[in-house]
Protein backbone atom coordinates (compact mmCIF):
# COMPACT_ATOMS: atom_id res chain seq x y z
CA UNK A 1 0.00 0.00 0.00
CA UNK A 2 2.89 2.51 0.84
CA UNK A 3 4.11 1.98 -2.80
CA UNK A 4 1.27 2.49 -4.03
CA UNK A 5 0.08 5.71 -2.72
CA UNK A 6 4.13 6.98 -3.49
CA UNK A 7 3.06 6.12 -6.87
CA UNK A 8 0.03 7.95 -6.87
CA UNK A 9 2.02 11.10 -5.56
CA UNK A 10 4.74 10.87 -7.82
CA UNK A 11 2.13 10.78 -10.50
CA UNK A 12 0.11 13.98 -8.82
CA UNK A 13 3.03 15.67 -8.36
CA UNK A 14 4.02 15.53 -12.55
CA UNK A 15 0.42 15.95 -13.56
CA UNK A 16 -0.12 18.85 -11.17
CA UNK A 17 1.01 21.24 -13.76
CA UNK A 18 -0.72 20.12 -16.39
CA UNK A 19 -4.14 19.63 -14.53
CA UNK A 20 -4.34 23.45 -13.15
CA UNK A 21 -3.12 24.67 -16.64
CA UNK A 22 -5.54 23.08 -18.25
CA UNK A 23 -8.57 23.77 -15.90
CA UNK A 24 -7.33 27.58 -15.87
CA UNK A 25 -7.65 27.65 -19.69
CA UNK A 26 -10.29 25.90 -20.15
CA UNK A 27 -12.12 28.05 -16.96
CA UNK A 28 -11.06 31.44 -18.87
CA UNK A 29 -12.35 30.89 -22.29
CA UNK A 30 -15.69 29.00 -20.73
CA UNK A 31 -16.11 32.64 -19.28
CA UNK A 32 -15.43 34.24 -22.38
CA UNK A 33 -17.90 32.26 -24.36
CA UNK A 34 -20.32 33.21 -21.89
CA UNK A 35 -20.18 36.48 -22.12
CA UNK A 36 -18.96 37.78 -25.53
CA UNK A 37 -20.94 34.62 -27.14
CA UNK A 38 -21.11 34.44 -30.88
CA UNK A 39 -23.51 31.33 -30.52
CA UNK A 40 -25.89 30.05 -27.79
CA UNK A 41 -24.84 26.93 -26.76
CA UNK A 42 -26.49 24.00 -23.72
CA UNK A 43 -24.65 23.56 -21.00
CA UNK A 44 -25.71 19.99 -20.36
CA UNK A 45 -23.10 19.12 -23.06
CA UNK A 46 -20.59 21.18 -21.69
CA UNK A 47 -20.45 18.75 -18.41
CA UNK A 48 -19.88 16.53 -20.91
CA UNK A 49 -17.06 17.93 -21.92
CA UNK A 50 -15.84 18.19 -18.48
CA UNK A 51 -16.18 14.55 -17.52
CA UNK A 52 -14.44 13.55 -20.59
CA UNK A 53 -11.18 15.81 -19.65
CA UNK A 54 -11.16 14.49 -16.14
CA UNK A 55 -10.23 11.14 -17.80
CA UNK A 56 -8.38 11.91 -20.66
CA UNK A 57 -5.60 14.55 -19.01
CA UNK A 58 -4.55 11.50 -16.57
CA UNK A 59 -4.52 9.17 -19.25
CA UNK A 60 -2.36 11.57 -21.40
CA UNK A 61 0.34 12.04 -18.72
CA UNK A 62 0.75 8.32 -18.36
CA UNK A 63 0.85 8.12 -22.06
CA UNK A 64 3.67 10.68 -22.35
CA UNK A 65 5.45 10.00 -19.15
CA UNK A 66 5.91 6.01 -20.30
CA UNK A 67 7.33 7.31 -23.87
CA UNK A 68 9.75 9.85 -21.95
CA UNK A 69 10.97 7.15 -19.50
CA UNK A 70 11.10 5.02 -22.38
CA UNK A 71 13.48 7.00 -24.39
CA UNK A 72 15.48 7.91 -21.64
CA UNK A 73 16.00 3.89 -21.05
CA UNK A 74 17.06 3.49 -24.77
CA UNK A 75 19.38 7.04 -24.73
CA UNK A 76 17.55 8.08 -27.68
CA UNK A 77 18.56 12.06 -28.48
CA UNK A 78 17.40 14.49 -30.93
CA UNK A 79 19.43 14.13 -34.66
CA UNK A 80 19.34 17.68 -35.06
CA UNK A 81 19.32 20.95 -32.39
CA UNK A 82 17.73 23.89 -33.70
CA UNK A 83 19.02 26.76 -31.50
CA UNK A 84 15.60 29.10 -31.05
CA UNK A 85 16.76 30.91 -27.71
CA UNK A 86 16.61 34.47 -29.32
CA UNK A 87 19.32 35.21 -26.39
CA UNK A 88 20.94 38.49 -28.58
CA UNK A 89 16.50 39.50 -28.25
CA UNK A 90 17.21 40.52 -24.66
CA UNK A 91 13.95 40.12 -22.92
CA UNK A 92 12.14 39.69 -25.96
CA UNK A 93 13.15 36.17 -26.23
CA UNK A 94 10.76 34.95 -24.09
CA UNK A 95 8.15 35.53 -26.60
CA UNK A 96 10.01 34.90 -29.21
CA UNK A 97 11.85 31.95 -28.34
CA UNK A 98 7.91 29.86 -27.34
CA UNK A 99 6.57 31.03 -30.46
CA UNK A 100 9.40 29.88 -32.37
CA UNK A 101 9.22 26.54 -30.62
CA UNK A 102 5.14 26.01 -31.20
CA UNK A 103 5.78 26.73 -35.22
CA UNK A 104 8.52 24.06 -35.52
CA UNK A 105 6.15 21.85 -32.96
CA UNK A 106 3.01 22.68 -35.62
CA UNK A 107 4.77 22.19 -38.72
CA UNK A 108 4.58 18.03 -36.96
CA UNK A 109 1.23 18.45 -35.97
CA UNK A 110 0.35 19.94 -39.47
CA UNK A 111 1.21 16.98 -41.16
CA UNK A 112 0.32 14.30 -38.15
CA UNK A 113 -3.46 15.81 -38.72
CA UNK A 114 -3.09 15.30 -42.30
CA UNK A 115 -2.37 11.58 -41.71
CA UNK A 116 -5.46 11.28 -39.29
CA UNK A 117 -7.84 12.71 -41.93
CA UNK A 118 -6.25 9.91 -44.68
CA UNK A 119 -5.36 6.90 -42.14
CA UNK A 120 -7.03 6.96 -38.91
CA UNK A 121 -9.86 9.02 -39.43
CA UNK A 122 -12.53 6.58 -37.50
CA UNK A 123 -10.42 7.63 -34.42
CA UNK A 124 -9.96 11.41 -35.08
CA UNK A 125 -14.07 11.53 -35.64
CA UNK A 126 -14.64 12.04 -32.28
CA UNK A 127 -12.85 15.20 -32.43
CA UNK A 128 -15.31 16.19 -35.62
CA UNK A 129 -18.58 14.75 -34.39
CA UNK A 130 -18.48 18.08 -32.01
CA UNK A 131 -21.73 19.98 -32.88
CA UNK A 132 -21.38 22.19 -29.93
CA UNK A 133 -17.48 22.98 -29.81
CA UNK A 134 -16.27 25.36 -27.74
CA UNK A 135 -12.89 25.56 -25.15
CA UNK A 136 -14.47 22.68 -22.94
CA UNK A 137 -16.09 20.54 -26.06
CA UNK A 138 -12.71 20.43 -27.87
CA UNK A 139 -11.78 16.85 -26.30
CA UNK A 140 -10.13 13.96 -28.45
CA UNK A 141 -10.86 10.25 -28.17
CA UNK A 142 -9.33 8.27 -25.63
CA UNK A 143 -6.79 7.11 -28.22
CA UNK A 144 -4.99 10.10 -29.19
CA UNK A 145 -2.43 10.40 -26.96
CA UNK A 146 -1.26 7.39 -27.87
CA UNK A 147 -1.14 7.99 -31.89
CA UNK A 148 0.39 11.77 -31.11
CA UNK A 149 3.05 9.61 -28.68
CA UNK A 150 4.04 7.13 -31.67
CA UNK A 151 3.41 9.38 -34.73
CA UNK A 152 4.02 12.96 -33.68
CA UNK A 153 5.91 13.18 -30.22
CA UNK A 154 8.43 10.53 -31.46
CA UNK A 155 10.00 11.89 -34.95
CA UNK A 156 9.03 15.49 -33.43
CA UNK A 157 11.65 14.65 -30.43
CA UNK A 158 14.47 13.61 -33.34
CA UNK A 159 14.37 17.07 -34.30
CA UNK A 160 14.41 19.69 -31.11
CA UNK A 161 14.12 23.11 -30.69
CA UNK A 162 16.03 24.41 -28.30
CA UNK A 163 14.27 27.85 -26.74
CA UNK A 164 16.45 27.88 -23.40
CA UNK A 165 14.00 28.63 -20.32
CA UNK A 166 10.60 29.49 -20.61
CA UNK A 167 8.71 31.36 -18.24
CA UNK A 168 5.74 29.77 -17.23
CA UNK A 169 3.06 33.04 -18.29
CA UNK A 170 4.03 32.10 -22.05
CA UNK A 171 3.07 27.60 -21.56
CA UNK A 172 -0.03 29.40 -20.16
CA UNK A 173 -0.84 31.45 -22.97
CA UNK A 174 0.10 29.00 -25.62
CA UNK A 175 -2.62 26.50 -23.83
CA UNK A 176 -4.88 29.46 -23.78
CA UNK A 177 -4.21 29.55 -27.78
CA UNK A 178 -5.03 25.98 -28.14
CA UNK A 179 -8.57 26.38 -26.22
CA UNK A 180 -9.18 29.47 -27.83
CA UNK A 181 -9.50 27.97 -31.17
CA UNK A 182 -12.42 25.95 -30.73
CA UNK A 183 -14.05 28.93 -28.66
CA UNK A 184 -17.75 30.06 -30.21
CA UNK A 185 -16.88 33.44 -29.06
CA UNK A 186 -16.76 36.88 -30.72
CA UNK A 187 -12.91 37.71 -29.56
CA UNK A 188 -10.69 37.37 -32.59
CA UNK A 189 -7.11 38.02 -32.79
CA UNK A 190 -7.97 40.94 -34.96
CA UNK A 191 -4.92 41.50 -37.58
CA UNK A 192 -2.89 38.91 -35.98
CA UNK A 193 -4.85 35.96 -37.61
CA UNK A 194 -2.98 36.43 -40.84
CA UNK A 195 -0.23 34.78 -38.79
CA UNK A 196 -1.94 33.05 -35.91
CA UNK A 197 -4.82 30.71 -36.06
CA UNK A 198 -7.73 31.90 -34.59
CA UNK A 199 -10.99 30.29 -33.96
CA UNK A 200 -12.71 31.77 -37.33
CA UNK A 201 -9.93 29.61 -38.86
CA UNK A 202 -9.72 26.63 -37.00
CA UNK A 203 -14.00 26.86 -37.43
CA UNK A 204 -13.33 26.38 -41.05
CA UNK A 205 -11.39 23.21 -40.39
CA UNK A 206 -14.32 21.57 -38.36
CA UNK A 207 -17.15 22.70 -40.79
CA UNK A 208 -19.97 20.27 -42.35
CA UNK A 209 -20.04 21.91 -45.66
CA UNK A 210 -18.00 20.48 -47.97
CA UNK A 211 -16.56 23.33 -49.81
CA UNK A 212 -14.35 23.67 -46.47
CA UNK A 213 -13.51 19.57 -46.20
CA UNK A 214 -9.19 19.17 -45.91
CA UNK A 215 -9.06 22.61 -45.01
CA UNK A 216 -7.05 24.50 -42.34
CA UNK A 217 -5.24 21.53 -40.79
CA UNK A 218 -2.77 23.72 -38.61
CA UNK A 219 -3.81 24.52 -35.17
CA UNK A 220 -1.07 27.61 -34.41
CA UNK A 221 -0.40 29.29 -37.22
CA UNK A 222 -1.67 29.78 -40.48
CA UNK A 223 1.69 29.21 -42.24
CA UNK A 224 1.72 25.84 -43.02
CA UNK A 225 -1.71 25.74 -44.43
CA UNK A 226 -0.57 28.24 -46.71
CA UNK A 227 2.46 27.18 -47.46
CA UNK A 228 0.98 23.41 -48.44
CA UNK A 229 -2.36 24.59 -50.31
CA UNK A 230 -4.55 23.56 -46.99
CA UNK A 231 -5.97 26.94 -46.22
CA UNK A 232 -9.36 28.64 -46.28
CA UNK A 233 -9.45 31.80 -45.00
CA UNK A 234 -12.69 32.81 -43.91
CA UNK A 235 -14.89 35.87 -44.90
CA UNK A 236 -15.88 38.12 -42.55
CA UNK A 237 -18.74 36.41 -41.13
CA UNK A 238 -18.44 33.19 -42.11
CA UNK A 239 -18.88 30.75 -39.13
CA UNK A 240 -20.06 27.55 -40.29
CA UNK A 241 -21.74 24.66 -38.41
CA UNK A 242 -19.60 22.13 -37.06
CA UNK A 243 -19.73 17.96 -36.42
CA UNK A 244 -20.51 15.24 -38.80
CA UNK A 245 -23.58 14.20 -40.75
CA UNK A 246 -23.15 10.28 -39.43
CA UNK A 247 -23.23 10.42 -36.29
CA UNK A 248 -23.80 12.48 -33.34
CA UNK A 249 -21.33 13.83 -30.58
CA UNK A 250 -20.43 12.25 -27.51
CA UNK A 251 -23.36 12.54 -24.81
CA UNK A 252 -21.47 10.07 -22.36
CA UNK A 253 -18.16 8.75 -21.31
CA UNK A 254 -19.81 5.56 -23.01
CA UNK A 255 -20.07 6.95 -26.42
CA UNK A 256 -16.95 9.34 -26.45
CA UNK A 257 -14.90 5.61 -26.00
CA UNK A 258 -16.83 3.60 -28.68
CA UNK A 259 -17.57 6.46 -30.76
CA UNK A 260 -14.99 5.49 -33.66
CA UNK A 261 -16.77 1.04 -33.21
CA UNK A 262 -20.15 2.55 -34.12
CA UNK A 263 -18.87 4.87 -36.50
CA UNK A 264 -17.76 2.41 -38.75
CA UNK A 265 -20.95 0.45 -38.59
CA UNK A 266 -22.79 2.99 -39.41
CA UNK A 267 -20.49 4.07 -42.22
CA UNK A 268 -21.00 0.52 -43.06
CA UNK A 269 -24.84 0.39 -42.94
CA UNK A 270 -25.41 3.37 -45.14
CA UNK A 271 -22.69 2.05 -48.02
CA UNK A 272 -21.19 5.44 -46.96
CA UNK A 273 -17.75 5.77 -49.85
CA UNK A 274 -14.72 6.73 -47.99
CA UNK A 275 -13.81 10.27 -49.71
CA UNK A 276 -10.61 12.56 -49.40
CA UNK A 277 -10.25 13.23 -46.09
CA UNK A 278 -12.87 10.58 -45.16
CA UNK A 279 -16.01 13.69 -44.55
CA UNK A 280 -19.42 13.42 -45.94
CA UNK A 281 -21.27 16.37 -46.57
CA UNK A 282 -24.13 17.48 -44.27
Amino acid sequence: MPTIMALLATLWAEARPMVIVTAFSLSVMTVLELVFPRERQSLSRRWVGLAIWAFYVPFNLIVFKSLHNLWVSIGITPLVTIPLSFSWAGILSIVLAPIAGALVYDFFFYWFHRAQHALAWRFHAVHHSIRELNAVNSFHHVSEPIFQAIFLVLPASLIMADTGPTIPAMLIILQLHASFIHSPTRITLGPLRVFFCDNRFHRIHHSLEEKHFDKNFGAFTTLWDRLFGTAWLPAQNEWPETGLAEVDQPRSLRDWIDLPVRFRHERRDETIEPRSGNRSPA
